[in-house]
């Protein structure tokens, strides 16, 4: 590997160790209704995200709320001997991509039949430390 490429993935590998990812994988949910579920709690702090999620009516919200809750659990592994309710953690990317759809037919008039696809995704989300507290960390 050349000394330039090195270093970069030093400063890549260096960036990554504050930050705590998790993902879901084949989640039974359309996309745009988890997208609207990930919108509310993209940029929050991780404790408000888990109220809105807790207390949320919409279906999406469950899976969502899990899938919080092991990022947390993968930060407070990478960070050992510091908890998450100590520091300030914020949800800092959360991602929804489309996973395959399962293709049905659904009974029509007169003999026909129509396609209908049950979509699902996949859901990628990253927890990070405030801004404000790596500052002060730093100083």
């Amino acid at each position: 590997m050349g000394s330039r490429k090195k270093i970069a993935a030093e400063k890549r590998k260096e960036a990554r160790k504050t930050v705590a990812m998790a993902s879901l994988r084949n989640v039974p949910t359309s996309p745009r209704k988890m997208r609207q579920v990930a919108d509310t709690i993209r940029g929050v702090e991780v404790e408000r995200a888990l109220g809105l999620l807790r207390f949320s009516p919409r279906h999406a919200s469950r899976p969502m709320e899990k899938l919080l809750m092991s990022a947390i659990a993968n930060w407070e592994a990478k960070n050992e001997g510091r908890k998450a309710g100590d520091t300030k953690l914020i949800v800092k990317t959360v991602m929804v991509d489309e996973s395959t759809g399962l293709k049905r037919m659904l009974p029509a008039p007169q003999g026909r039949a129509y396609r209908m696809v049950k979509r699902s995704n996949h859901v990628t989300l990253v927890v990070d430390t405030a801004p404000e507290e790596t500052a002060e960390n730093n100083a």
